[in-house]
Formats: structure tokens, sequence, C-alpha cells
């Protein structure tokens, strides 16, 4: 019996199918690995509490501290204090929950804590042809692995705790297709910025994206998931890319990897991961990686990004009356102009961190830039590794000291600024450069004005204390 052509997305969706869509209900769609963190679980727990309900596969759940938790240095006992009441309240209510339903966690403090999304893949949780889910928009990173892993909300996390199911749509497919390669100075962010810039934040909503494309081949696993971190930025339910040898050798001695004949067995199968030649996508774009140069935003939304050689667009770039609006709230927002050029913006602050752009290979790409050098005196730049792993390979390697050297704050691990948590915020006013996710008014403190760039970028911008091209740094 032959079966039609199929996706990568269809393969993994068909795999997990417990029962059939219909036109009256949902999927029930089986999970493989759920993630959890200590700001969308709370109430959760609390209902499988008030409903006498047991977590149904406990070791198919892993949680993290990660968003709530301080990353101000240690103290002397070794303790990372956290001044944030409500971040406390939060941790301790995790901790509780994890012991009184056996989940593993990964606490505070401990050699494997880390932000979730970082954490998964370098523990080697997340593999191919699973179902990932997390109380956290930002699952879509896990799809680098060709996995497919998306955001679930607080009522469905509580539905995947008791059930290890969960209801879905079948979304539809598009592909987004990245030829050509990269020029020295553009990186994983900057195809994703231009991706977004391109489609707008709405273009992918009710599809996954799978990234395909010479472009995207030549990327390393931690770029390939910078990439797929910020579909949901393009409205995109999950993005995915097929693995292949460089996925498998990233995984490949992780602790929770296949060992031995289970390896080669997984390895097998993963490789049948693949869409199909004849496989038809709903939708497909394109975008050359040739033409690419470093991005940044101007706005208060990721779609709002332009090269950054370019200038902020004008009422008459724009195609309808709510698009023209929308760019006049952002200016009015940021206190930008219409055509007017970025580069020699003045900026206070410079974050490199979050589950974007917090990796080994990121930190390298910005230490690479600092080294030798020293950041402006005029801004604060706080640098916050993605993973109490991430932390001690940075130092090993001694990127700290080339941070610290430059002038630059070396943190603990954590979400940090990404969503100005434990004081890791902007003063009304501010302008930041950062490597995270998001721009939105207020969201790295209240009146605080993002630009969202990638880390060589940042790190240009930290040096010059104006946005810099990363490519005019000798």
């Amino acid at each position: 019996m032959t079966t039609a052509p199929q996706t990568l997305f269809e393969k993994i969706w068909n795999r997990h199918i417990v029962r059939p869509e219909t036109s009256e209900t949902p999927a029930v769609l089986y999970v493989d690995l759920h993630l959890v963190h200590e700001v969308t679980s709370p109430q959760a727990f609390t209902e499988l509490r008030e409903r006498g309900l047991k977590v149904r596969r406990p070791a198919q759940t892993i949680a993290t501290m990660d968003h709530s938790t301080p990353t101000t240095p240690r103290g002397s006992d070794g303790i990372i204090p956290v001044l944030d009441a409500q971040a406390q309240i939060q941790l301790n209510q995790l901790e509780k929950n994890c012991i009184d339903f056996g989940i593993p966690l990964f606490a505070i403090g401990t050699e494997n804590q880390g932000i979730v999304h970082v954490i998964g893949p370098e523990q080697g949780l997340t593999q191919p042809g699973m179902t990932i889910v997390c109380g956290d928009s930002h699952t879509s990173t896990h799809g680098a692995f060709g996995a497919l892993a998306f955001g679930i909300g607080t009522s469905e996390v509580g539905h995947v705790l008791a059930t290890q199911c969960l209801l879905q749509s079948r979304p539809k497919t598009m592909e987004v297709r990245i030829t050509g390669t990269l020029r020295p100075g553009v990186g994983a962010k900057d195809i994703i910025l231009a991706i977004i810039a391109k489609i707008g934040i709405g273009g992918g909503t009710g599809y996954v994206f799978e990234y395909t494309g010479s472009a995207i081949r030549g990327l390393s696993m931690e770029e390939r998931m910078t990439v797929c971190n910020m579909s949901i930025e393009g409205g995109a339910r999950a993005g995915l890319i097929a693995p292949d040898h460089v996925t498998f050798d990233y995984i490949k001695g992780r602790p929770r990897a296949p060992q031995g004949t289970a390896w080669d067995a997984a390895v097998a199968d993963w490789a049948t991961l693949v869409t199909d030649a004849d496989a038809a996508y709903d939708a497909t774009i394109e975008l050359d990686a040739d033409t690419l140069t470093p991005m940044i935003t101007y706005g208060t939304n990721p779609g709002m990004g332009i090269p950054i050689t370019g200038t902020v667009p004008t009422r008459a770039d724009m195609a309808d009356e709510q698009s023209k609006a929308g760019l006049e709230k952002a200016l009015k927002y940021m206190d930008l102009q219409e055509g007017q050029s970025l580069i020699g913006k003045k900026i206070d602050v410079v974050f490199i961190g979050s589950c974007t752009n917090s990796r080994i290979s990121d930190l390298r790409q910005a230490a690479s830039v600092m080294k030798g050098r020293r950041v402006d005196s005029n801004v604060r730049v706080l640098v916050v590794p993605g993973s109490a792993q991430v932390k001690k390979q940075a130092e090993a390697e001694g990127l700290d000291k080339i941070f610290t050297a430059a002038g630059a704050e070396w943190r603990e691990a954590g979400c940090s600024m990404c969503i100005a948590m434990n004081g890791d915020q902007l003063s009304p006013g501010q302008y930041a450069v950062s490597t995270s996710n998001r721009n939105f008014e207020g969201r790295q403190g209240k009146g605080g004005r993002t630009f969202l760039a990638s880390p060589l970028t940042a790190a240009a911008t930290a040096i010059s204390g104006a946005i810099c091209d990363p490519r005019d740094i000798r």
C-alpha cells in the first residue's frame, strides 16, 4: 500500500493523533514532552488538586525556574537573592508543585537550571519527531530539531498534566525557503527579522512554518533555534526544520538522548522526518540570504524591522490607513521620525540574552566584538546566559572576562530583561538594543523603548554607544 506524499508537519501530526479531528471537534493530540515553568503553571496545578487528579506522565514533564529568577550575581553564601516577593512566591510554589506531583525540577542555583527553551535542547530532551508543549509562546524554538512544538495556555497546561493529550485543530503549512548564503556580519536573527518584516506579525496566522533552503541548512543548531524561536512573532503556530546530520551531531551524547542501540534506531527513524519530494505546502514564501543585511526593528512589534542601513518607513510607504495609524502610534512611542536613519541613535542599555540569543554561540559572537574594546561610558550592558551550563562553558572559555573587561555586567542564568523581571528593566524613556524577541510597549520596562537586533549588532552598539552596523566594527 502506497501512502500519499507528506510534509514534515504531516508526518509528525499523523504519528500523534489519538482521535482525528471532525467537523465538530478538534483532534486529540498526544504530547511527548511537557515543559513547565513557574509563571504559567500554578493555576494548572491548583486545578489538579481541586479535581483530585494526578499528573498522567510525570516522567514526560520537566520543570525549570527561569522567568522569575533573578540574574544578579550570587552572594558570598553562594545563593542568588530573590528581591521580588511575588517572584519568590512563584518559585516556592513551583517547587512545592513538583514535589507533590513527582515532577523533575531544575531549581534556581542548580547546575542544570536555565531558560526552558535552552535547557530542553541542552539536556537532549528535545528530539526529532516529538510533540512538545509549554505554557510559553516561544516553545516554537524546539522546532529546530524537527519537533512539532508550540505554546499553550494555562488551562491547556492543566489538561496536558492530567491527560498527556491536547485538543488541537490542524493548522496549514507554509514553506519558508531561504536560499543563498549569509554574508559576514549577518546571522540567524537577521533572517527571522527579515522574514517577519516581509510577512508581518500576522502573515503566518493559521500556519506551521517549515524553514527550508541552503541558508537554513548552513546554520548551526543554535542558529536554527533562533530562527524557529521567533516563528510565533510572524503569527505561526510553530516553526519546523527537518533534522539532518547537524541535528544528530548536536543531540548525540547529551544526558537525555538515546544511547547505544537505541541511538542507532532513533537516528534511522529521525532520518525519515523530511518532507517528501512530491508533498504540497499550503503556501510558500522565499527569501534570498545573499541580499540580507543586519536587521533592526524601529517600532513596537517585531514586524517593524528594516535593514540597519535603511530608514524608518513613512506614511507613504504604508499600504492602508490602518498601517499608517500603526506607524504613527509606534513612532510616537519610540520618539522617532519618518524617514529617519537609526545609525547613530544613542542607546542607554544593551541586553544580550533571552531564549532567542543566550546560547554559547550567541555569547561567542558578542565577545568577538567586545574583545579588547570598552563599552561606551553612557551604556549599561547586561550579558545573561541562557542556562547554568551555558554560563559554565562561557566561563571556561574566558568569555566572562572579555565581557567584564569591556565594562559589561556578567549575570546568572534567566529570562531577565526580556520580560523586565527582578529589576532587570528599562526606565521610562530609555532606549535599548536587545537580542530578545519582543519590542512591545513596556515589554522591557514601563516606558522603555526597544530595538531588536542580533548579538553582533547589540555588541557593536554597546561599544559605539549608538546603533551601529556590526560590519563597521573593525
